[in-house]
């Protein structure tokens, strides 16, 4: 499993990240469930539940950008935030030819998420 610099709980409904906020942490589910969701003209769309094991924060790390999405506890949900210094020194063990990869297909996996919320956006006030 992942090293985790520490555990936080959060209750039914509490955010653990917004939309748009810095971090570079990644976060593993240890029990309960997180809403993935973007707000797009105005109307919050859920991307995902996610479950435990799954891992979510990524984006932000990997791309060195905002957050592309809001995460909220789903349920009382405990996650695992996976420690810096071994994200860090896994990905620096890349090559840099494999980092810009990594990084150009976590960049298309945004532009993929935004086009497609907002396509369910355009359909749902059709």
């Amino acid at each position: 499993m992942y090293p985790i610099a520490s555990y936080e709980t959060y209750h039914d409904g509490q955010i653990i990240f917004e939309e748009g906020s810095h971090g570079d942490w990644l976060y593993v589910i240890d029990s309960g469930a997180v809403e993935l969701s973007k707000k797009v003209k105005g109307v919050v769309v859920v991307i995902e539940i996610l479950h435990p094991d799954d891992v979510f924060g990524e984006l932000a790390f990997i791309a060195r950008i905002p957050r592309t999405a809001a995460a909220r506890a789903v349920g009382e949900t405990t996650v695992g935030i996976i420690d810096r210094a071994f994200l860090d020194n896994e990905y620096n063990k890349l090559s840099q030819y494999f980092q810009i990869i990594i990084k150009s297909l976590a960049m298309r996996l945004k532009r993929t998420t935004d086009t497609l919320t907002s396509i369910t956006i355009d359909k749902r006030g059709s």
